[in-house]
């Protein structure tokens, strides 16, 4: 079974009600517009983080116009100085390239001990949009479906910050 097909089995399993759409390689958040529109959500931003010495890793989500700025992240999480995590450790833990990181990865045993940094205004979107580690494909759910089922299933408590 794929990765994303893994990913769907997972929510099938939780009952949480979701649509997906198939679609050309999407690695930006410009190329994310139309799905938004065909899905009628918000595809979240994804930004994968380590700590200088890579003991730590943290997968950070937030609304596509937020203005990330790692020092300010860092301290709201009480880490030492984040910066982006190199493509291999994204995939080690995650089962994803660069393009398609996204919390639906979280689900894996691998993914034990990623931290989960939330845009805390996300929590305000009713419907919110991820890759499921595949940047071809886009699946929307419920925000609430999405923190209130889905993270708690795959053993996450999230991290809010303010951007």
């Amino acid at each position: 079974m794929s990765v994303a097909g893994e990913v769907f089995a997972f929510l099938d399993g939780l009952g949480v009600a979701y649509r997906a759409v198939e679609h050309a390689p999407a690695f930006t958040m410009a190329d994310c517009v139309a799905i938004d529109a065909a899905l009628g959500a918000l595809t979240v931003k994804n930004i994968f983080l380590t700590t200088k010495n890579k003991k730590n890793c943290y997968l950070c989500i937030a609304r596509p116009d937020a203005r990330f700025h790692t020092a300010d992240v860092s301290k709201q999480v009480g880490s030492s100085r984040l910066s982006f995590a190199p493509e291999e450790m994204l995939f080690e833990r995650l089962r994803c390239h660069g393009g398609s990181a996204s919390p639906m990865g979280l689900i894996f045993p691998e993914a034990r001990g990623v931290g989960l940094i939330v845009d805390s205004a996300l929590r305000e979107v009713e419907t919110l949009a991820f890759h499921p580690c595949d940047n071809t494909r886009t699946l929307a759910m419920a925000g609430e479906d999405f923190f209130g089922v889905f993270l708690p299933a795959a053993g996450v408590e999230a991290m809010d910050v303010e951007f």
